[in-house]
Parts: C-alpha cells; sequence; structure tokens
C-alpha cells in the first residue's frame, strides 16, 4: 500500500490525474498507511506550494436571522442553537476585526454575511468595506462570502476590489436534498459560475460528515474540480445542538486526514483549506 500510494503521487507530478477509484482507495486507506498517505500526499503539496501555510481569517458580517433551512448550520431557519443575531457590521468594526486577523498572520479576509443572498444595498455595503480594507492594507487579498449571487452583483464586487467569492456546495448533488430544500444544488453551481465570470477567484468547498457515503465524498470533490475551483475549504461537520445535526458524530481525526489527502491527490495544484471543525475533529493530528 505504501507504495502505490507513492506512486500515485509520482503519477500525477508526471502530468497524470487521480480517478475516483484511486480517491475511494485514499478514502479506505488502513489507518496504519496513514502516515504513508500523508507523506505522499505532501510530495504533491510541496511541488505546488513549498512549505508554506496560507492563513485566511474572518470576519462575520452579519449572524443567524437566515431562512434558509440547511440542516447543519446553526444559523438556519428552526435551528434553536444559542448564537450571536445581529445586523450588518459597520465599515469600522470590520476594519478592527480584519485589522486583528492580518496583524495576527492572515493574508486574505473573507468577508461573511448570513442569508439566501445579498440585495444590492448589501452588495454596495461591502463594495465600501473593501475598498476601506485596500486603502488601509494594500496587500490583502479580500474574499466575500454572502450567498446567491444575482446578475450583475459579482461584477460590482469585482469593480470594488474583491478578490475572490466563497460559495460552497457543501455535499454531492446526490446528497444535496437531504442537507436543505429551500435552494438547489444547481443555484450553487450557478452562483459560482457567475463569480468566475465576473473575474473572481472561486472559492467552494464541502463539509464531511453530513450522512454522506465514500462515493458521494469523492463525487463532491471531482465537481469542485470540474467548477474550477481555485480553493477548496474541507468543512468538517460540527455538530451544535439546536440543529437537525446534533449529536451526529460520524469522523474520527484518521478520516479527517484521509479527506484532506484525498482533496490534494484530486486537487494537487489547488488550495486546500482546513476549514470550519478543524479543532474539534482533528485534534492532535493538526499537525
Amino acid at each position: 500500500m505504501t507504495a502505490s500510494f507513492d506512486q500515485l503521487a509520482t503519477r500525477i507530478l508526471d502530468g497524470g490525474s487521480a480517478s475516483e477509484a484511486d480517491a475511494l482507495a485514499v478514502l479506505r486507506a488502513d489507518d496504519a498507511a496513514l502516515l504513508d498517505v500523508v507523506a505522499a500526499a505532501g510530495r504533491l503539496r510541496r511541488a505546488h506550494f513549498g512549505s508554506t501555510v496560507k492563513v485566511n481569517y474572518l470576519v462575520n458580517l452579519k449572524s443567524g436571522l437566515c431562512p434558509e433551512n440547511c440542516s447543519y448550520c446553526s444559523q438556519a431557519v428552526g435551528s434553536e442553537a444559542p448564537i450571536l443575531k445581529y445586523s450588518w457590521l459597520s465599515t469600522d468594526e470590520t476594519l478592527r476585526q480584519a485589522g486583528a486577523g492580518l496583524r495576527g498572520g492572515a493574508s486574505r479576509v473573507c468577508l461573511v454575511s448570513s442569508g439566501r443572498g445579498p440585495s444590492n444595498r448589501d452588495v454596495e455595503k461591502v463594495a465600501e468595506m473593501t475598498e476601506a480594507l485596500k486603502d488601509s492594507y494594500p496587500d490583502v487579498e479580500v474574499c466575500a462570502c454572502l450567498g446567491l449571487l444575482k446578475d450583475g452583483q459579482a461584477e460590482r464586487l469585482k469593480q470594488a476590489g474583491v478578490d475572490a467569492y466563497n460559495h460552497n456546495i457543501n455535499t454531492a448533488a446526490s446528497h444535496h436534498d437531504e442537507i436543505v430544500t429551500t435552494h438547489t444544488y444547481d443555484d450553487r453551481v450557478d452562483t459560482i459560475a457567475k463569480a468566475r465570470t465576473a473575474g473572481l477567484s472561486p472559492c467552494s468547498g464541502l463539509i464531511a460528515g453530513l450522512g454522506e457515503t465514500d462515493e458521494q465524498l469523492v463525487e463532491a470533490l471531482f465537481a469542485l474540480k470540474e467548477l474550477g475551483s481555485d480553493s477548496i475549504p474541507v468543512n468538517f461537520l460540527m455538530p451544535f445542538d439546536g440543529t437537525p445535526f446534533e449529536n451526529t458524530w460520524e469522523l474520527s481525526p484518521a478520516r479527517c486526514v484521509k479527506i484532506l489527502a484525498m482533496a490534494r491527490f484530486v486537487c494537487p495544484d489547488r488550495e486546500v483549506r482546513i476549514a470550519g471543525g478543524r479543532e474539534m475533529h482533528l485534534r492532535s493530528l493538526q499537525g
């Protein structure tokens, strides 16, 4: 098994690609082979990214009060999770929070709001925040995450200096309706396409631990590759109390590492971001 993962890395470095069968083999590798999987995936990481780590800092512009019924989300309609609920931060407060992250070593700030999608007025608020951020921190990358986009909104964000747009597909198309019914998988894909067409770098990823099969995890990752996602956040379900997924614990630290390694084999030259649930699920394997 050690040789096969190393051979897979060599094949990819020589211009080949991982197949769905290869991805499944990584996911289903014996825990005893975990270090071999990581070592092979690490060859791909170093070839494309060296030994650098890129830190993304999130600023939550608006919290709660969302009309969508995403089963994993503490901010969704019907959620009884005890969360903060507030409307839009001011530009000054956004700058204050973003500045703390940038001084701490982040190079990208993600401006996030709850809700189905922004109004044009909301987009103008984020445009103003972005312009202020770029004035204060000229080298900062700004990623917006505002939900489903309407025509013209991605172009306005690009004009204001937004670099990337985050909108996760979250799960495979074949599993999507099991976790949310207030919007479709195609709605999400449409927003990613709008962002890319406007010249924004598409940032789209998934959430593992939503009751999906191994095959559906692979399906989601190959979909992200096909969509051209430059940055792939890999989230691990945090089973918040008060949500339909409370008390759902399907993930082990080793399982999470295999999912991350699979992402690297399938998308060797894309940014793979360890996102939500990192500390909760990776635990002692974060290194």
